[in-house]
């Protein structure tokens, strides 16, 4: 019965190793991209050169196609604004990563300790398969 404990503890916390590795990946190439938005100002002001696919041209009038990128070059300003902004924010996707990670350590270890719960009342209920006292065995 000890095996059962010992495997379901070694699978919860062979998900939390599992957990914490993604959460820290996804972090880091969550603050990466944060910090380096700001090199990617000159994208949003480069509208004015959209065109469509050859292919696309026929099946779309000139009318939309010249709405939305007059749409799109007054967003430019609103775009380059906001990822000249973006590095300030990843210091909050550090405490955003850690309180993720937090709740879900959180919610493993409740499935651990459930687990525990659950083999030692299965235990109970089966009789154990540990030595019989002594009286069971005379009758």
């Amino acid at each position: 019965m000890i095996v059962f404990y010992a495997l379901s503890w070694f699978s919860v916390f062979g998900l939390l190793a599992l957990w914490s590795l993604s959460v820290w990946g996804l972090h880091s190439v969550a603050v990466w991209s944060v910090s380096n938005a700001s090199a990617l100002t000159g994208v949003a002001s480069g509208v004015e050169g959209l065109r469509l696919p050859q292919w696309l041209q026929p099946w779309v009038p000139p009318e939309i196609t010249q709405a939305m990128t007059s749409l799109l070059a007054d967003f430019a300003p609103v775009v380059e604004s906001l990822l000249q902004t973006m590095p300030a924010l990843a210091g909050g996707l550090t405490m955003v990563a850690w309180v993720i990670w937090g709740l879900g350590s959180a919610l493993l270890l409740l499935l651990g300790a459930g687990l525990h719960l659950g083999i030692a009342m299965w235990r109970r209920h089966s009789g154990g398969s540990g030595p019989q006292p002594a009286s069971r065995l005379a009758a």
